[in-house]
């Protein structure tokens, strides 16, 4: 059985080098990728990459770091902590754009991914779309509480 854990760190590694390829590799060409904070599915691995690239075209600098990882079976939970600066129009789920804030942000996310042999057949992505907003600015700070 594979290292699900190796297998979810390397999805991450993958997209800080913007290696679409090696994500072609490592999702399954029928996987499922949830962005719960977005309420976006990408059916298949086409799907999955596009909107890859559509964060990568926003913050190109942006980057993903494991904080902590466990796995059970066939699934890995990871932590991540996502980085980056706002230098790029982002397209958001209704099809809207923020248009580029130059501002830098930092926020946290988990994603559960259950494998099938040696690909990453779903994830389910959960990461702090308000703390987000925030920090690119979109949303007054004040509107947390």
């Amino acid at each position: 059985m594979p290292d699900v854990i190796a297998l979810a760190k390397e999805s991450i590694d993958a997209y800080n080098r913007g290696d679409w390829g090696r994500i072609r590799q490592l999702f399954a060409s029928d996987g499922v990728y949830q962005e719960i904070a977005t309420g976006r599915t990408a059916r298949g691995v086409d799907e999955f990459n596009a909107l890859n690239q559509g964060w990568k075209s926003a913050l190109p600098d942006s980057k993903g770091t494991v904080t902590s990882a466990l796995a059970s079976g066939d699934t890995a939970v990871i932590e991540v902590t996502w980085e980056g600066t706002h230098t790029g129009p982002l397209q958001t789920p209704t099809g809207e754009t923020i248009q580029p804030t130059g501002r830098s942000v930092k926020v946290p996310g988990v994603q559960i991914i259950k494998t099938s042999g040696d690909q990453i057949k779903e994830t389910r992505h959960y990461f702090d779309a308000m703390s987000l907003m925030v920090q690119l600015g979109v949303i007054p700070a004040g509107s947390r509480t």
